[in-house]
Formats: C-alpha cells, structure tokens, sequence
C-alpha cells in the first residue's frame, strides 16, 4: 500500500524547516511563498523567494525581485505558492446536527418549571461565558522573538529594521555610522563587530583618497591664480 501524501500546511512546519536545512547543507536551492503580500516592496501573496539563511524559526529570504535579504518568521511562509484546501466544511455540517439533536426534548421527561428551565440555560451558558477572556488573554501574548537587521554599503550609508515575532519588518531607518561601530563593540561579539568595521574601514579609506585627490586639485588651482596674478604684474 503507498504511503499517504502529507497535506500542505498553511505555514512552515518543523519538518518543513528540517528539509530546507538539509538543501542549503547540500548546496540545492531552497524555495519558499509568501503567505501575506508586501505592496511596499511590489510582492504578492503567494510570491517566490529563495532562502539564505535559517536560524531557529527565522529565515533570511531573498523574496523575486527584490535586492535585500529580509528576515521572515516560518508562520508567515508555506512551501507552496498557493494556499492548501481547507478539509473543515465537513465539521462545520456536522455541528449544527448535533446541536439540533441535543436540543429535542426527551420523550419521557417531566415538564421543567420556570426556575428550572432558567437554571438549565444559565448552566448551559457558562462554558461559552468562560472561554471569552481566555481568548482576549491569548491575545496579548508576547512575540515569540524579536530580530534587529543592521545594513550597511561601502558608501557609508547605514539603516536598521526590526522584526516583532511574525509581524513583517519595520520601515528601514537611517543611522549614524558611529553609532553602529558603537553599538557593536557594546554586543561584545567579535564577528558583527568585524563585519561592520570591514565596510566602515572601507569608506574611511574611500574618503581620505576623496581628500587626498580634492587637495591636489585644489593645490593646482591655486598655483595656476599665482601665476597668473604675475603675469598680470609684469604686464
């Protein structure tokens, strides 16, 4: 007998982060969707997008035709690009049947009094009357994790972004390129401080050969007014 097919879930399973391990670890391409679309970054729900990274249950993804690598949670990705069929309807049949059924009157029962009856519909009421604040208590979890995306470029343009726990990530903001080297040397973690002084470095040597080329030019330029204020004197 063949072994039954998995049914496609709405969002990243273990097994599902498991597999995409396992082709990044082979060098084989990972390919995720997205289940919500971004209309600022022009992506579509159910949009492609290749995984870089994974760490716990965020994944850095490089969404089709965007530049930028964004960290995403698993709930808010699938491994197809449509979302999977719904098997509820079935239930949703059913549970009006059997709520009809436990509302027919047994034949044999006495008639109930007023008080009765009251009594009977205040007992039947409190289970649903219990559930509401557990609900909104749900509600106000905590976000599962937090992730801080520093990016940097050689021409010395810094921003930082921030992903709350399945939310999509915050509107990148500029910053300060001291205030970055700054804050990695307070992390005290040796590799993102040496990621971010290779591109500070960088334009540190860009903008002193910057200088460098204006002071010859500007040396020239005042050589060419000396001598053309003496040969204004001669005259």
């Amino acid at each position: 007998m063949p072994p039954r097919r998995r049914l496609a879930s709405e969002s990243l399973t273990a097994d599902d982060l498991a597999s995409l391990n396992s082709a990044l670890a082979e060098g084989r391409r990972a390919t995720v969707y997205l289940r919500e679309g971004t209309p600022s970054l022009g992506l579509a729900p159910g949009a492609s997008a290749r995984v870089i990274a994974i760490s716990g249950t965020t994944l850095t993804i490089k969404p089709r035709g965007v530049d930028d690598e964004l960290p995403y949670e698993a709930d808010e990705l699938r491994m197809t690009k449509d979302a999977p069929a719904q098997p509820a309807k079935a239930a949703k049949v059913a549970k009006p049947a059997a709520a009809k059924k436990a509302a027919q009157p047994r034949p044999a029962a006495a008639p109930k009094s007023d008080a009765a009856a009251a009594q009977t519909r205040a007992t039947a009421a409190a289970p649903k009357t219990a559930a509401r604040p557990a609900k909104r208590a749900a509600s106000k979890k905590a976000p599962s994790s937090v992730t801080v995306t520093v990016f940097g470029s050689a021409d010395n343009e810094w921003s930082v972004s921030v992903t709350r726990g399945g939310r999509k990530p915050t509107r990148s903001r500029s910053v300060a390129a001291d205030s970055v080297e700054s804050a990695m040397r307070e992390l005290g973690d040796d590799a993102a401080l040496e990621a971010a002084a290779s591109v500070l470095n960088a334009a540190r040597e860009e903008a002193q050969r910057r200088v460098e080329e204006l002071s010859r030019e500007l040396e020239a330029a005042r050589r060419a007014l000396a001598a053309l204020e003496g040969q204004s004197e001669s005259e």
